[in-house]
């Protein structure tokens, strides 16, 4: 029989395929995997390529072999880490990237609004969902032995004692009990924090010096818990949010803690809270910048983390943005704004 003209519309068809990157200690693989398969079938699209991630490629390589493959698509199931690492090798190629929450931290999905237990509907986001374009960053350090390499991030990264913490977070503990964990690591680095001098400097701006416990970019500025490092940051304005956490002594830290986790948090929310904050005299705990990069430079090593994965030391980091660089699959009718 020949084939009808619905056969051979479907056969003139371009094929079109899909590629998943996952974390296999973090997500149930098979039935991962056949949640893909089944809804890729059901989109009309060929049968998903499937990579799983490994100690010695946390995700970079295998996307570029699915880039390689002509893939129009790629989603990405595991930790922070595993979303840093995709994004970094799809940053700039134009294909879409669908995140399936997994893991315990979730930073950039918990940032773009999205779905955090509705597998379905982000894995079809893939498929035929509406799309984000997102900034990436990109953080170049160099090394105590003169040597430079650079990493994209995707949420935040620093330098300073938020590296320190997460270098002191213990792993199992983090696995048992997420980014609680975090708590213990702090309490450790808190013990011996101590502050150190560097020189930074935004594109355009004068070079300021100052004695500090970190230094942030972020992209995004959403934490666990509600938290709101940074209540204004935004993944498509094409700029970095700037943070320099500089306490002075004990009742500086206090003033910090206030800042994020009661300011930013919760007054920020409500026009009243935001008077009250117009009327607060300011303190300089914690200094507020933003724009297309920074540059920073330490007298001496200091520990770097990108999207809350240790980086090693480094005593130069210079930090530049990618605008709109990420295409970002997400659920169709997808709230966008503010992000």
């Amino acid at each position: 029989m020949p084939p009808t003209h619905d056969e051979r519309a479907a056969d003139a068809r371009p094929s079109r395929r899909a590629a998943l990157v996952y974390n296999p200690i973090k997500v149930d693989g098979p039935t991962l995997r056949a949640t893909v398969s089944r809804l890729s079938d059901e989109a009309g699209w060929d049968d998903p390529l499937f990579y799983e991630t490994a100690i010695d490629d946390l995700g970079d390589d295998m996307t570029r072999a699915a880039l390689a493959a002509g893939v129009e698509a790629v989603l990405v199931a595991g930790g922070d880490g595993t979303v840093r690492a995709v994004s970094e090798a799809m940053t700039g190629s134009g294909v879409r990237l669908a995140i399936v929450p997994s893991g315990t931290g979730n930073l950039l999905a918990r940032n773009l609004r999205l779905p955090l237990t509705d597998h379905d509907a982000m894995v079809r986001a893939a498929f035929d969902g509406d799309t984000l374009a997102m900034d990436v960053g990109w953080a170049r350090l160099r090394r105590p032995d003169g040597s430079w390499n650079e990493h994209a991030f995707v949420v935040m990264g620093g330098i300073g004692l938020d590296a320190a913490m997460i270098a002191h977070t213990n792993p199992l503990l983090k696995k048992t009990v997420g980014w609680v964990a975090y708590v213990d690591g702090a309490a450790r680095s808190l013990a011996n924090a101590k502050p150190f001098r560097v020189m930074y400097q935004l594109p355009d701006a004068r070079l300021h010096t100052a004695r500090v416990q970190s230094v942030l970019f972020a992209n995004c500025g959403s934490l666990p818990a509600g938290l709101e490092l940074v209540p204004d940051a935004s993944v498509a304005d094409g700029a970095l949010d700037i943070v320099i956490v500089q306490p002075k002594g004990a009742l500086g830290w206090i003033f910090v803690w206030r800042r994020v986790a009661w300011d930013n948090s919760v007054l920020q929310k409500f026009r009243a809270g935001r008077r009250v904050l117009s009327f607060r005299s300011k303190d300089n705990a914690v200094l507020y910048s933003r724009g297309s990069g920074i540059e920073i430079g330490a007298a001496s090593p200091h520990p770097v983390q990108l999207d809350g994965d240790e980086y090693g030391e480094a005593v130069e980091v210079r930090v530049r943005v990618d605008a709109a660089a990420l295409a970002v699959a997400v659920p169709r009718g997808h709230d966008l704004s503010g992000l």
